[in-house]
């Protein structure tokens, strides 16, 4: 071989297997990392990035969005020809202030500051972005803020928005957020609204003042008035109840008596009944007496018991006369005679017992 042709043939890589293969490849892959570590230092999100957590990673590649979603954690990606931006997948609160809108009457309000909680799903995050791109949310909670508060002002007067309904904006913020996010953007859900106090005119402000005290006022003196009318209430409630209690126990008081005087009664009945019973047996058994000694009397009325009787009658008058003269009595010559004879015959009698005696 000529020095022109060796000076031509390209150089020969030795085999892996000799020495000098082995510290080739040793310097290749040294040079790779360093090259690769370069670009890292140089432009640190050009190759390696990190998707924190609550994230996701959504892909642009020249310009296009590709159909692909990476999970928390380290990932690589083509320098300078892929893009990469975080999604928030989790709860997130986005805040709107400084919402100007005028009333029904014509007054200009401001809400200083509104929070709209929601959230992202992540199965929805490729046609989200797809759709209305990272900044979703520009279009579908802080310009529809805007919209809806401005809607609801213009159909409500200054008196209904600063106090009748206004614990109703909230939830009818939220129910029109969420309406058409699930008819245009269904991955996005409304969590929940929550609205401040709107800033109103100072002259208006202090109208409001005024009213609101005097509505406490008129509170506070018919919460009084309620008080007491419930004192009232419950004194006559006591005032009946204890009447109630009184009537009861003069009820059963008088009952009581009623009772007694009933027993009272009964007992005098029976006793005037015994006693008309006793007086009416000791009648009967005088009578019956009566009836049996005039019965016998009957018996005993002859002339011999009349005759005795008489006698005996006169010969038990015991009375002494002084004087020459006795008084006349007239007798009954018959009974005087019958009487002489029984004397007669007595004295006979008594003679006759002392001479055989």
């Amino acid at each position: 071989m000529d020095p022109q042709q060796r000076r031509t043939e390209p150089a020969r890589a030795p085999p892996v297997g000799e020495p000098g293969g082995d510290v080739t490849s040793i310097f290749l892959a040294f040079g790779v990392f360093i090259a690769i570590a370069a670009l890292q230092v140089m432009f640190p999100s050009s190759l390696v990035h990190q998707v924190p957590e609550g994230h996701v990673g959504a892909y642009w590649r020249g310009g296009a969005l590709l159909n692909m979603i990476s999970e928390p954690g380290f990932h690589l990606k083509l320098p300078f020809i892929t893009n990469y931006e975080p999604v928030q997948v989790t709860l997130q609160t986005d805040q709107v202030k400084d919402i100007p809108c005028g009333t029904k009457g014509g007054v200009m309000i401001t809400f200083e500051k509104i929070e709209v909680v929601n959230r992202l799903r992540k199965d929805y995050v490729y046609d989200t972005l797809l759709n209305y791109g990272v900044n979703y949310d520009n279009t579908w909670i802080y310009d529809k803020i805007h919209h809806e508060i401005n809607q609801f002002c213009s159909s409500h007067s200054l008196q209904q928005v600063y106090i009748d309904i206004f614990d109703q904006i909230d939830e009818r913020m939220k129910e029109a957020l969420q309406a058409d996010c699930t008819r245009y953007a269904p991955g996005i859900e409304i969590i929940s609204v929550r609205v401040t106090k709107p800033k109103i005119p100072e002259s208006v402000r202090r109208n409001f003042e005024m009213m609101e005290e005097e509505r406490t006022k008129v509170l506070i003196a018919i919460e009084k008035q309620r008080v007491a009318e419930k004192e009232a209430e419950t004194k006559k409630i006591m005032a009946i109840s204890e009447a109630e209690k009184n009537a009861n126990v003069s009820m059963i008081m008088m009952q009581q008596k009623l009772t007694e005087k009933d027993s009272s009664r009964r007992e005098a009945n029976i006793e005037n009944q015994m006693y008309l019973d006793r007086q009416k047996s000791l009648a009967d058994a005088d009578y019956y007496r009566v009836l049996k000694e005039a019965e016998a009397n009957k018996l005993k009325l002859t002339p011999e018991f009349l005759e005795l009787k008489f006698i005996d009658a006169i010969a038990r008058n015991t009375k002494i006369f002084f004087g020459d003269k006795v008084p006349n009595m007239v007798l009954d010559q018959r009974l005087l005679g019958n009487f002489l004879n029984t004397k007669d015959k007595s004295d006979d009698g008594n003679l006759e017992t002392a001479t055989d005696a």
